[in-house]
């Protein structure tokens, strides 16, 4: 690998109809092609005897944010919210913070006011959990759409009144080596939006 090819794998956002946004990047011999579509299957945790159906989205950059925002209704009005950085951190390692029983509409105007942070920052994630029935919807550090539910009607419909594809063989970013991109503002700014949100305790874990 080359410093210019690097630069240039980087610059690269577009494969056929998908746009990633500028928080991701494939692998520069692209183990796994970017494209849109939705999978189901279910996360299994043998350690507590827990199934859970999963939800797994890929959406391009020019619809993305919209339908996060389309995904939350389902949740009801008063939900929790995660927010998980990596900035400042060892590879690999995260910090979850959390924010406790928030107005949804009121969450939602944080969301807009903090879009560009959300779509292009790689090292900022964040879950959102309904808090009288156990669902939540992730917008991860890839930029992936995860809902977690045992019941995902809602969720699949909004998904495909949005135009997005079932593909249960789709492969998703994280499947293959990936590139995460990020820069100094963003961590700043995710203080910020830390300080709005009135967020600072750690996340240990969510029951189910």
């Amino acid at each position: 690998m080359t410093s210019n090819s690097l630069a240039n794998h980087l610059q690269v956002d577009r494969y056929g109809d998908f746009q990633l946004t500028d928080a991701i990047r494939p692998s520069l011999d692209l183990q796994v092609v970017p494209r849109e579509g939705y999978r189901i299957d279910t996360y299994r945790d043998a350690k507590v005897g827990l199934k859970v159906p999963v939800l797994a989205a890929s959406i391009s950059r020019e619809c993305l944010f919209e339908i996060f925002l389309a995904l939350l209704p389902p949740l009801g009005e008063v939900v929790d919210v995660v927010l998980e950085t990596s900035h400042n951190s060892e590879k690999g390692v995260h910090r979850d913070l959390i924010r406790e029983e928030i107005d949804r509409p009121v969450l939602e105007s944080h969301f807009c006011d903090y879009e560009n942070l959300l779509l292009n920052d790689g090292c900022t994630g964040v879950a959102v959990i309904g808090t009288h029935e156990p669902m939540e919807v992730q917008f991860d550090e890839h930029k992936l759409l995860i809902i977690y539910a045992h019941c995902l009607d809602p969720f699949e419909r909004i998904v495909c009144r949005a135009g997005v594809h079932r593909n249960d063989h789709l492969k998703l970013i994280t499947e293959g080596e990936h590139l995460h991109t990020t820069d100094p503002r963003y961590a700043g700014e995710f203080e910020q939006f830390c300080y709005r949100l009135g967020i600072g305790t750690p996340a240990e874990h969510v029951n189910w």
